[in-house]
């Protein structure tokens, strides 16, 4: 179930469903594309939304799904509690995404909508 903010006239969804959980790029394909007929271009998810495999950077998930993004200009807040990952590789992986203005890794729905606002509007 998506949730549509707009703030400042940008347009972010929020997946508000539990059930909804990106396993595969196929499934964040199908995911942007619907997004795509939105005119909406920054997307904010759970953590339980994706996979486990997205936290265990060997299998390649989280790359692959995150480039898809990239490719078609989305911008991506993932919302959760993300100091109980022990892996070093991907707390390293969440502090460089942060650093940079494509996927935030954000504790609350706030910060999340803060940070997908354009610059301009912050």
């Amino acid at each position: 179930m998506i949730k549509f903010h707009d703030p400042d006239g940008y347009k972010i969804a929020e997946e508000t469903s539990d059930s909804l959980i990106i396993s595969s790029v196929d499934d964040a394909v199908d995911m942007l594309g619907n997004l795509s007929f939105e005119n909406c271009n920054a997307v904010i998810l759970k953590e339980s939304n994706l996979h486990t495999d997205f936290y265990r950077l060997h299998t390649g998930l989280a790359g692959d799904v995150l480039q898809k993004f990239s490719n078609y200009s989305f911008r991506l807040a993932i919302i959760g509690d993300f100091s109980k990952y022990q892996s070093k590789s991907l707390q390293d992986f969440i502090r460089e995404c942060n650093k940079g203005n494509r996927v935030y890794f954000m504790k609350r729905l706030d910060e999340a909508l803060l940070k997908l606002k354009p610059r301009g509007t912050r």
